[in-house]
């Protein structure tokens, strides 16, 4: 079974980009960091992976599941 690759939101020269986890390529360009945060989560919600979104200065700011997270949240109620 192969691992499947987050999607990152990171900073582009050209605004944002969204980027597979492994890749040196992007995958979307976006003016905005939030069009690119929405373009990551509609691509996770389809490939079950994780978002994770980076600042500025590249380091990571946020991340959101949308598969099967191994970790969930511990304040989660079932």
């Amino acid at each position: 079974m192969t691992k499947k690759k987050d999607i990152h939101v990171v900073p582009h020269t050209s605004g944002w980009a969204t980027r597979k986890e492994g890749s040196s390529r992007a995958g979307s360009i976006h003016s905005t960091q939030k069009e690119a945060q929405q373009k990551a989560r509609q691509q996770a919600i389809r490939e079950r992976v994780e978002v994770v979104t980076h600042g500025k200065n590249g380091k990571i700011r946020d991340s959101d599941s949308y598969g099967n997270d191994p970790f969930p949240p511990k304040d989660k109620k079932h």
